[in-house]
């Protein structure tokens, strides 16, 4: 049997991430989704949230962001928001391009 997630035990926290941060924040017209991965993907790269950075390095791919981008931001972020911080951003970056 597969593990519970965390938005199975919590059923609201599924229905926020769907309806008000995807199905509104998400889609606000001030910035393209490309621009939002970016600035995501910074935010969680500085606040060390390692597994949603995770999944959001993937969406911002989908979202338009290329991959040297991605490195770019990991090298700019490490003078602002720490070097472990970055160092950690590069391992999951490692993760996802360890085939290219």
């Amino acid at each position: 049997m597969a593990k519970k997630t965390v938005y199975e035990l919590i059923p609201q926290l599924g229905k926020l991430r769907d309806e008000v941060l995807f199905g509104d924040v998400w889609e606000q017209p001030e910035l393209n989704k490309r621009d939002r991965s970016l600035v995501t993907v910074a935010v969680l790269t500085a606040l060390y949230r390692t597994e949603e950075l995770r999944g959001h390095m993937k969406r911002a791919l989908d979202n338009g962001v290329t991959k040297d981008e991605l490195f770019g931001l990991i090298t700019h972020l490490a003078f602002y928001a720490g070097w472990p911080t970055a160092v950690n951003a590069g391992r999951i970056a490692l993760e996802l391009f360890e085939d290219d």
